[in-house]
């Protein structure tokens, strides 16, 4: 099964260890991690199921390109990292 994890920053303020889900795309992945935690959800998706902006996804370590699109495929051995985008200067 693909696995997700949530960076410690995260486990500070929601309840989200890192967890192998079902799923065959980052979005299926995504809310199988969020079953149950609503306010995980809200935290990373927006009311339209987009990635929001102060937060990050990348699949096997590269960058989710299109932040609005999570039908990517997942294989078995994926892995998903989410975490908050940093910005200021």
């Amino acid at each position: 099964m693909p696995k997700v994890h949530f960076t410690p920053h995260l486990l500070r303020h929601l309840d989200c260890e890192n967890r192998q889900v079902e799923g065959d795309t980052i979005g299926a992945c995504l809310e199988n991690a969020f079953r149950g935690q609503e306010q995980l959800r809200a935290y990373i998706l927006d009311d339209q199921g987009r990635v929001r902006r102060h937060v990050m996804i990348f699949h096997n370590g590269r960058s989710m390109q299109n932040r609005n699109l999570l039908s990517q495929s997942v294989t078995e051995t994926d892995e998903l990292f989410v975490m908050q985008a940093l910005s200021g200067g």
